[in-house]
């Protein structure tokens, strides 16, 4: 079947001026165009300058032998101190114990706060807000008076200097993030599904298993990452807890900026900064995506 074509109407001359874009509106948009235009290209300048540039710097002295003013790039290039820092006992030691408990902390974190984060995003119950918002008071102020609190009590119990007090004070650094952004993640789970499966059989725990974990998995492994990277990177709490026996990596900083020379320093902070940088990378889509930001609303 065909459809006959419509007559063509002509706009009335005031619609016809409506719809067209005034002279003004022209200016203001070929001057809005460059301006935004500038703005972004000093925002990508800046970016490069204060946060590109440093790392470069940092990755230039790790190599660097001689390196004098005014010259722009070293003189002499040399592998020689990272076979210094990784072979030096005490700096391997250090790197050693980083990476025994930051999964460590993750785990217990982990085991703690997934379910409550389960259960703040899922029941009502009194005082549920206000647990919420003290769980984020605790990382909103300055840690070290919190730690000194906290010294007296692992005092009492004979934990200072020891591997679980270690545990302990780095765990209040994952608190924040372990309970609330997967609590955003088990919220964004729709319940339609959740009870579409339990119509057709399925148990709670298969519901839990097959369907809400999947579901919230994203959430989840944004808040494991950024635990594990925040347990990694904890420094007051683990030097006034772990000194002298237990000196992980942030730590050791303090000691390799002082006493030795920069091209060191500059090797360890990279071997500390390279699991933040690839971890990150990993989880990019999702903290882009939102679900970091989700994860801090309160509802």
């Amino acid at each position: 079947m065909s459809s006959k074509a419509k007559p063509f109407i002509p706009l009335e001359e005031g619609k016809r001026r409506e719809l067209m874009p005034s002279l003004k509106e022209i200016r203001l948009a070929s001057i809005r165009r460059p301006v935004s235009q500038a703005i972004g290209t000093l925002l990508i300048v800046g970016f490069l300058i204060f946060i590109v540039g440093p790392l470069v710097v940092l990755l230039t002295w790790a190599f660097a032998k001689e390196w004098f003013y005014p010259a722009l790039i070293p003189q002499a290039w040399t592998w020689s101190w990272w076979r210094i820092v990784l072979t030096t006992s005490h700096l391997g030691h250090s790197i050693l114990l980083s990476f025994i408990f930051a999964p460590v902390v993750t785990t217990l974190s982990a085991l703690i706060c997934l379910p409550a984060a389960y259960a703040f995003a899922r029941y009502s119950f009194p005082g549920r807000r206000w647990f919420m918002v003290s769980l984020f008071a605790a990382n909103a102020f300055p840690k070290m008076g919190l730690y000194m609190s906290m010294a007296g009590l692992l005092f009492a119990f004979n934990l200072m200097g020891t591997f679980w007090g270690v545990v302990i004070v780095q765990l209040i650094s994952t608190l924040v993030i372990m309970t609330w952004i997967p609590s955003a993640a088990f919220r964004s789970v729709p319940r339609e599904l959740e009870e579409a499966a339990r119509d057709v059989g399925a148990r709670p725990w298969q519901v839990f298993w097959r369907v809400t974990l999947p579901i919230a998995w994203p959430g989840i492994l944004v808040g494991l990452i950024l635990g594990f990277l925040a347990s990694l990177d904890e420094a007051q709490g683990t030097f006034l807890v772990g000194i002298p026996n237990y000196i992980t990596m942030p730590v050791q900083m303090y000691t390799l900026v002082g006493h030795y020379p920069q091209q060191a320093a500059a090797v360890f902070a990279i071997i500390l900064t390279l699991p933040s940088v690839i971890l990150l990378l990993l989880v990019r889509r999702y903290i882009v995506g939102g679900t970091l930001a989700a994860g801090f609303r309160i509802r």
